[in-house]
């Protein structure tokens, strides 16, 4: 299939777009000004304020989650829910290479160390069969913890992230982590919306981490979310992202370290709108994704579909191309016709502060890295 013709495709599916068909722009489509306008006129713009409460409330509902904690941003939410998952510092922690910087961010922020397995065919997203394999060669159990043979390290955590809103093979996961005494982690990030086996992303361990960056399914502007199965854990995140204050009418006192990861009124005013829309949103998208699907049926340009059991959000469609060469031919040829696309993120043991962090092959995320483009996912007004 050529370029040319992919181009002139993604401009039919976007017809609203005149000059620029962007990746992935944030949609308004109901009360998001209303809300914001509400905010505004009661002063309450800042951390307290009746959206911080009825985001989560509502979220909580949607996912199915006993109880959802607001951030700031989606990093927020992973570096505490590694810390409430019992992340200490010196403790090693296995994920996945092909994954926003965040993932490795967030374990660096406990003063932990990322150990690199590589991802599915399947799914984009880290491996069961990888980390199983990992930990049969370097890890042991001694006095009901996890041990790296290698470095004497406690191995505590295990963070899939779930690549482009495509759910990783959770209850592969949850057995793994059951067998080594380790924490499973989501970072369920891209992936508001994505279901696996009927269940939503976030929920098969003790917690999890959204993102409502401005690119994302939704969005607050910026901010983050932590979803709890364990109510009293989710109240002990609560507490810890508030600074952890003691609740008073005026004094300010706090029994512990605490951080001000709060996420302001005004921009859960906007994710109570844009919840509002999800289903919507998600419809839309999906028909776009299939739209494609059927477009790439039968060429050498592979579209990268839902795995199986799994009902993903398509936060960003992707394409597999058949090298690196046809990768980046494929990324001038789009951008250079006004048509926004990018590669996926350089892989993290090949950045600077991570090339020393132990890894297996990573056969297929070094192919994935080499072949793999994002095209335009957003929102399609005219359908």
């Amino acid at each position: 299939m050529k370029n040319v013709e992919v181009i002139e495709f993604i401009k039919s599916l976007y017809p609203e777009y005149k000059e620029n068909v962007f990746l992935h722009p944030p949609i308004f489509l109901g009360n998001e000004k209303k809300y914001l306008n509400d905010c505004i006129d009661t002063t309450f713009v800042s951390s307290v304020g009746q959206y911080v409460d009825q985001f989560e409330l509502k979220m909580a509902e949607y996912t199915g989650a006993a109880k959802a904690v607001v951030c700031v941003n989606g990093t927020n939410a992973l570096h505490m829910s590694l810390m409430l998952s019992g992340v200490k510092q010196g403790d090693e922690v296995i994920t996945q290479p092909l994954t926003f910087i965040a993932t490795a961010n967030a374990i660096s922020y406990c003063n932990a160390y990322p150990v690199f397995c590589d991802v599915d065919e399947e799914t984009m997203g880290l491996s069961p069969v990888a980390v199983r394999k990992w930990l049969e060669a370097h890890a042991e159990i001694k006095n009901n913890q996890c041990f790296n043979k290698n470095t004497g390290r406690r191995i505590s955590a295990v963070v899939p992230m779930h690549t482009f809103g495509h759910p990783v093979k959770l209850n592969e996961f949850v057995s793994l982590c059951e067998e080594w005494k380790l924490a499973l982690v989501e970072d369920a990030a891209e992936s508001i919306g994505s279901f696996y086996n009927g269940k939503h992303t976030g929920l098969f361990g003790k917690v999890a981490a959204l993102s409502f960056n401005g690119n994302k399914t939704i969005t607050c502007g910026g901010g983050g979310m932590l979803l709890f199965t364990d109510k009293e854990l989710g109240d002990r995140a609560k507490h810890l992202t508030t600074q952890a204050k003691i609740p008073h009418r005026w004094e300010f006192r706090h029994d512990e370290i605490g951080y001000n990861y709060r996420m302001p009124n005004i921009n859960a005013a906007l994710g109570c709108a844009q919840l509002e829309n999800l289903e919507k949103i998600l419809e839309n998208k999906r028909k776009t994704a299939m739209a494609y699907k059927e477009f790439f049926d039968g060429s050498d340009i592979k579209f990268f579909d839902e795995p199986a059991n799994c009902k993903s959000n398509f936060w960003l469609n992707a394409v597999v191309l058949p090298n690196k060469e046809a990768q980046i031919k494929f990324l001038e040829d789009t951008n250079d016709n006004h048509v926004q696309t990018r590669p996926i993120w350089e892989l993290m043991n090949r950045l600077e502060m991570f090339k020393n962090c132990e890894r297996d092959e990573l056969i297929n995320a070094i192919r994935f890295a080499d072949t793999v483009v994002n095209i335009p996912s957003g929102y399609a007004q005219s359908r």
